[in-house]
C-alpha cells in the first residue's frame, strides 16, 4: 500500500474524474482481496506447476490439476477487469491497481500469472487500434478473462529482429470472408499460445502483406482467433492454427511457451488491426505496459524468494552466535552474514517496488493527458524492466545462498525462484535492448530535458543524502556526454551500466520519499523497518551504482580491439 500511495500517488489520481472510483476503501479492498486470492488460489499451484509443467497431448496443452478451477475463480471474481474500459465490462481503475493485482498473483505463481498478463496487452492493442466491430466482438470476453490473448512476434530466423519476419497475410477478395486475410507462417516463444483454461484465444499476429516494404516498415498486425465467431458472437469452427510443440525450459514450466503454426491448410483467417504496415506501432501500444509488468516480475520473484529465505533463516538452527559466551546453536538469522543477505533482499525488493509504482503512477498520469508525466513514464520503462528483472535474479540467488546446500536441491523450492526469474531479462525485449532504447531514444526526448528534469528532481529532494545526490549528478553528466559527444557505439557500449545507475538513482529517491512519508505518520507498521531498508539502499546499493560510471563512459574501443574471430575463437 505504501508504494501505491507514495510512489504512484494514487490519492492524486483519484481526484481526477476518470479515476474517481479509486478511493481509499476501494484501494484497500483490492490490495487485501487480491493478496488473499493469490495466497489461496495461485500459490498452492506454484510447486506442482513447476514439477509437472504444461504438457502437449494430441495438439492440446494440459495443465496440472487445479489450474482450470483457479483460473475460473480469477475470472469470476473480476480480477482481470480492474483497469479495462467500463464500456466493455471493465472497472476503469488506474493501471497502478491492475499492476498490483499482477504483482500479487505473480509473487504467488509467476508462470500462471503470465496468462492474464498477456491478455492485458491484447486488450490494450484492440482498444487503441481495433475497429468498433472488433472491439464489440472481442473486448468484453477479453476484459472478463473468459477469453485470453497472446502476442505473436518472434520467428525462428528473426529473433529480436522483428523486421525479418516471414509470416504473410494475403487479402481475401470474395466469399463470406471478403475483407479478411489468409495468415500463413510460424511463430515461436508464444506464451500461453495454446491451452484449455479460456474458451477462446485471441492471437495478435505480426505478418507482411503482399508488396509491403522490407523490414519493420512493412509489418501489419492481425487478429487471429483460435475459434471463429458466428454472427451472434458465439464460437464457431476452429481456425487453421495449431500448437506444434511447447518449449522445455529452465523455468516457468507451468506457462506453455508454444511454437505456433498458422495456415497449414491455407485456411487460417485473420482481420487487420489498425492501418496496413503499422503493425509495430500497434504492437508497441501493448508492449510498453507489458514491459512494466515484466519489470514487476522482478519484484514478484524477489518478494517470494525473500519471504521463503526469511522463514528458512528463522527456522534453521546452526552454530552459536560468533563471539557469544553462550555456545548454544542459534537460528541462522542471528549470524551477521545471513543478516546482511536478508537485509539486502528486503531492501532491493522494496526499492524495485518503489520504482515500479512510480512508473505506473506516471503512466496513469499520461492516460489523464499529462504529457510530461507520459514522457517521464516512458523514460522509466527501460529502467524498471531491465534493472527490475536483473535484480529479481540477484535476490533469488541470495535466497538460494541463505538456504545453503538445501537451496541447491529442488526440494526446498528456492531453486525454482532462481530458475523462473531468469527468463524476465530476456523476453519483452532483452535488457540490452531496453538499455539501448534508453540511450538512443528516450534520452532524446525534448532534446534531453525529460531525463535531465528527472535527475534534477532527485538532486533537489536528496537534501543531505550526498551519495544519492552525487549519483543523480553523475547520471545527468553521463546523459549530456551521450547526447553531445559519444558515438553511437560508445552509447551502446555504456548503455547497460548507465541504465542500472539511472534506475538505482530513481529507486533510491522513491525509497527516500517512502521513509519521509513514514516519518510524517503514514504506515506506522513500517516505522521500524523502512528506515533501515532505506538506509541500506542509500548507503550500500547507491554507492555501488556510482562505481559503474567508468563502465558507462569508457566507450566501445576496447570491445572492438579484437576481431570477431579472436573474440569467439
Amino acid at each position: 500500500m505504501l508504494a501505491i500511495k507514495v510512489n504512484a500517488g494514487i490519492g492524486e489520481l483519484a481526484q481526477s474524474e476518470r479515476f474517481a472510483a479509486a478511493e481509499e476503501d476501494m484501494i484497500e479492498a483490492i490490495v487485501q482481496g487480491v493478496g488473499d486470492f493469490a495466497a489461496g488460489e495461485f500459490a498452492p499451484l506454484n510447486r506442482i506447476g513447476d514439477l509437472e509443467g504444461a504438457k502437449l497431448e494430441n495438439g492440446v496443452v494440459r495443465l496440472p490439476d487445479g489450474y482450470e478451477a483457479a483460473y475460473h475463480n480469477y475470472v469470476e471474481q473480476g480480477w482481470n477487469a480492474i483497469a479495462s474500459p467500463e464500456e466493455f465490462g471493465g472497472q476503469g481503475l488506474p493501471f497502478t491497481l491492475a499492476c498490483n493485482v499482477i504483482e500479487n498473483l505473480g509473487a504467488a505463481n509467476m508462470a500462471f500469472t503470465l496468462l492474464p498478463m498477456l491478455s492485458v496487452g491484447a486488450i490494450e492493442a484492440i482498444e487503441h487500434h481495433g475497429s468498433d466491430a472488433q472491439k464489440a466482438a472481442y473486448m468484453p470476453k477479453l476484459v472478463s478473462g473468459e477469453w485470453s490473448g497472446t502476442m505473436n512476434l518472434t520467428e525462428p530466423q528473426a529473433g529480436s529482429d522483428v523486421g525479418a519476419l516471414r509470416s504473410t497475410a494475403t487479402p481475401i477478395d470474395d466469399g463470406e470472408h471478403a475483407g479478411q486475410y489468409l495468415i500463413k507462417g510460424q511463430k515461436i516463444y508464444i506464451t500461453w499460445g495454446e491451452h484449455e483454461l479460456a474458451k477462446n484465444i485471441v492471437h495478435l499476429v505480426l505478418a507482411r502483406l503482399p508488396g509491403a516494404p522490407e523490414g519493420s516498415r512493412g509489418i501489419s498486425l492481425f487478429l487471429v482467433p483460435k475459434y471463429h465467431l458466428k454472427d451472434d458472437g458465439s464460437l464457431g469452427n476452429r481456425n487453421d492454427l495449431r500448437c506444434v510443440s511447447i518449449e522445455h525450459k529452465l523455468g516457468i514450466n507451468a506457462s506453455p511457451t508454444c511454437v505456433m503454426s498458422y495456415g497449414d491448410n491455407d485456411e487460417c483467417i485473420g482481420e487487420l488491426i489498425g492501418a496496413e504496415n503499422r503493425g509495430l506501432a500497434a504492437m508497441f501500444t501493448m508492449m510498453n505496459n507489458a514491459r512494466i509488468n515484466v519489470g514487476s516480475q522482478g519484484v514478484q520473484i524477489a518478494e517470494r524468494a525473500t519471504q521463503q529465505a526469511a522463514h528458512y533463516a528463522k527456522e534453521r538452527v546452526q552454530s552459536s552466535r560468533a563471539g557469544s559466551p553462550d555456545r548454544t546453536p542459534v537460528a541462522i538469522a542471528e549470524h551477521p552474514d545471513v543478516r546482511r543477505m536478508l537485509l539486502r533482499m528486503k531492501s532491493l525488493t522494496e526499492a524495485m517496488r518503489a520504482l515500479l509504482y512510480y512508473t505506473t503512477g506516471q503512466t496513469d498520469r499520461g492516460t489523464l493527458g499529462d504529457e510530461a508525466a507520459s514522457q517521464r513514464g516512458e523514460v522509466l520503462v527501460p529502467m524498471i524492466k531491465a534493472w527490475g528483472t536483473d535484480t529479481g535474479i540477484d535476490v533469488a540467488s541470495i535466497g538460494v545462498q541463505i538456504h545453503g546446500g538445501m537451496g541447491f536441491v529442488e526440494e526446498t523450492g528456492a531453486a525454482q525462484h532462481y530458475r523462473d526469474a531468469r527468463i524476465a531479462p530476456i523476453y519483452e525485449g532483452t535488457n540490452g535492448i531496453q538499455a539501448a532504447d534508453l540511450v538512443t531514444r528516450k534520452l532524446g526526448f525534448e532534446n534531453g530535458e525529460v531525463y535531465a528534469a528527472l535527475m534534477a528532481d532527485i538532486i533537489r529532494d536528496a537534501a543531505d543524502e550526498q551519495a544519492l545526490k552525487a549519483l543523480a549528478e553523475e547520471c545527468a553528466e553521463i546523459a549530456l556526454w551521450m547526447r553531445d559527444d559519444a558515438t553511437l557505439d560508445d552509447k551502446l557500449a555504456g548503455s547497460v551500466p548507465f541504465c542500472t545507475m539511472s534506475a538505482i538513482a530513481v529507486a533510491g529517491w522513491q525509497m527516500l520519499l517512502q521513509k519521509r512519508a513514514i516519518e510524517n505518520g503514514q504506515a506506522p507498521a513500517l516505522a521500524a523497518t523502512k528506515p533501515v531498508t532505506t538506509r541500506y539502499f542509500l548507503d550500500h546499493v547507491v554507492p555501488e551504482a556510482a562505481g559503474l560510471k567508468a563502465a558507462a563512459t569508457s566507450g566501445a574501443e576496447l570491445f572492438y580491439s579484437l576481431t570477431a574471430e579472436q573474440l569467439t575463437g
